[in-house]
């Protein structure tokens, strides 16, 4: 193990304003140094010495069109280092009194990209689902879609294949609501799924995703009412009671002291 190298990378990572630019990408949009500058907080110059070493670091790749160069993050592998060091902060952060863990935007808790997936409140109500149709396992060490997926799947409009790697993921920590969301292909595939049908859009600058009041109608009818709920809370003055009838899916709760971090 070549430990220069990793001592390298950290100190990249590590520093404030390369940082900024490297969790800005995270949503795996591609930027401009002048828009990376801007997100950072520093002059262009400084932006443009940044970017060169994580070029060179090969943790970001450059694409020309144009008069403009964009950056984006070079690889899954590079935006899987970033969330895993995310989730080790924000932990540390939970053990201090009084701190909200997570995004404090509410637009950011309910629906965002991660990278190339869906996290926040609506990647972990999606993963759950799949879960409770015994479409999924998931846990800490792994996940892994099950002979039913393909019917789960089906149901919200995405055609089924055979059992190959399109449909492979891993478990994801979830940084805001400290439970698991699915990474890999078959997360990919189910955020273009959703973006493509309308039902998500995209922010302008943003990580945050606006759920459309065809993609609510649509992941409602999918999810059920009390995961439904778990996504878009109603007002506290006209949230209902929701009862667990026959045939209709409950919401999970862990026992406490073993919560599902995300």
């Amino acid at each position: 193990m070549n430990t220069n190298q990793i001592s390298r990378l950290a100190a990249l990572v590590g520093e404030p304003a390369r940082t900024a630019m490297l969790i800005e990408l995270m949503d795996g949009r591609a930027l401009t140094a002048t828009e990376l500058a801007r997100a950072a907080g520093i002059g262009a110059p400084a932006a443009s010495a940044h970017l060169a070493q994580l070029v060179d670091a090969q943790l970001l790749r450059v694409t020309p069109a144009g008069r403009h160069r964009y950056h984006r993050l070079a690889s899954a592998e590079v935006a899987r280092m970033l969330e895993s060091i995310m989730q080790v902060a924000a932990g540390g952060l939970a053990t201090q009194p009084r701190v909200v863990v997570g995004p404090k935007d509410e637009a950011l808790r309910t629906a965002r990209t991660c990278y190339d997936h869906l996290a926040g409140r609506l990647g972990v109500a999606i993963a759950e689902r799949l879960r409770q149709d015994g479409a999924l396992v998931l846990d800490d060490e792994g996940a892994y879609l099950a002979d039913k997926g393909a019917d789960s799947l089906a149901a919200l409009g995405i055609a089924s294949a055979s059992r190959t790697s399109t449909w492979s993921c891993r478990p994801c920590l979830d940084w805001s609501e400290r439970r698991l969301h699915l990474a890999g292909p078959l997360a990919s595939s189910l955020c273009r799924h959703c973006l493509e049908q309308g039902w998500l859009r995209r922010r302008s600058q943003a990580r945050a995703l606006d759920i459309t009041p065809r993609g609510g109608q649509a992941l409602q009818n999918w999810l059920g009412l009390a995961l439904w709920a778990s996504v878009q809370p109603p007002p506290a003055s006209i949230q209902p009671a929701v009862a667990n009838r026959p045939g209709q899916r409950g919401t999970h709760r862990p026992a406490p002291g073993n919560e599902d971090a995300c």
